[in-house]
């Protein structure tokens, strides 16, 4: 089996797409960023990207954009998640992937490294192809703008902080939110009932897909509905373009995966970041 490293993103896509697409809600996170490589090449400095193949088919994907953590595709056999261990010589701060490739790219790597892998979260993948009505609460939902670029950044901030935790790796909130109010295939929405109360973004689309998230509501707007009728009056929008949605939930918050499963949302499988301690 050989593992090669492409700089294209083009031609990574081109090369792992029988892979990826054969399970894209799965593959959601590795094609958004992808594109986005590919589509906004500003959007992240540093990338770097791997095939594992098998003659001409490819076996193995996986790509990262430092400093985050590394992304893993499904591979058609374990042995390409050992392959792409032995092959990668960058220093990894983790791994985000499925069930369970995650763990067992996780363990080559241990045994290459040393490192001692230690699951910082729990993750569930889910997709959407049709809205379910939800109640609506008082208010409406608008599209943000650049008069809402603070708020955005201090949202996205209070977000980063209760949500990803202090293993996440995150990126300076103003690029991201310059990102989402810039580019024309991702955004931001808000709702407001006398003020602004909640705050989803979207974007890293896939071919038949887009990604929500995140989704944000201050503590004291809480279990009003908002977040809700928000997610869902947004997903419906974006399914007039798309087939899919697919957003990420924490397993360890119960509340917000009832909720998403309430509008419409499955999900299609668990995953999980992993960090390598030393």
């Amino acid at each position: 089996m050989n593992v090669r490293r492409l700089e294209d993103p083009a031609a990574f896509l081109e090369a792992a797409s029988p892979l990826l697409l054969a399970d894209e809600a799965r593959h959601n996170l590795i094609l958004g960023i992808a594109g986005t490589l590919r589509d906004h090449p500003s959007r992240f400095p540093e990338y770097a990207l791997w095939l594992a193949e098998e003659g001409s088919a490819t076996v193995g994907a996986a790509l990262r954009t430092p400093p985050y953590k590394l992304v893993l595709a499904r591979p058609r056999e374990d042995s390409a998640l050992e392959a792409l261990a032995a092959a990668i010589d960058d220093e990894l701060p983790g791994v985000v992937a499925a069930l369970p490739e995650v763990e067992t790219f996780a363990a080559a790597w241990a045994a290459k490294t040393g490192a001692a892998p230690r699951r910082a979260r729990a993750e569930g993948v889910f997709a959407l192809e049709r809205v379910r009505p939800v109640p609506a609460p008082a208010g409406r939902l608008r599209e943000a703008d650049a008069t809402d670029r603070p708020l955005l950044i201090a949202w996205f901030t209070a977000f980063a902080e209760e949500a990803l935790g202090e293993d996440a790796t995150v990126e300076d909130p103003a690029r991201f939110i310059d990102h989402r109010l810039t580019a024309a295939d991702a955004g931001a929405v808000l709702w407001e009932d006398e003020g602004i109360v909640s705050l989803a973004a979207f974007g890293n689309p896939t071919p038949n897909g887009i990604r929500i998230g995140p989704v944000y509501t201050p503590p004291e707007y809480r279990r009003r509905g908002y977040a809700s009728a928000l997610v869902a009056e947004l997903s419906e929008r974006l399914l007039a373009k798309r087939r899919f949605c697919f957003l990420f939930t924490d397993l360890a918050n119960p509340t917000a995966n009832r909720i998403y499963e309430q509008i419409g949302y499955r999900r299609i499988c668990e995953a999980a970041e992993i960090v390598f301690e030393r």
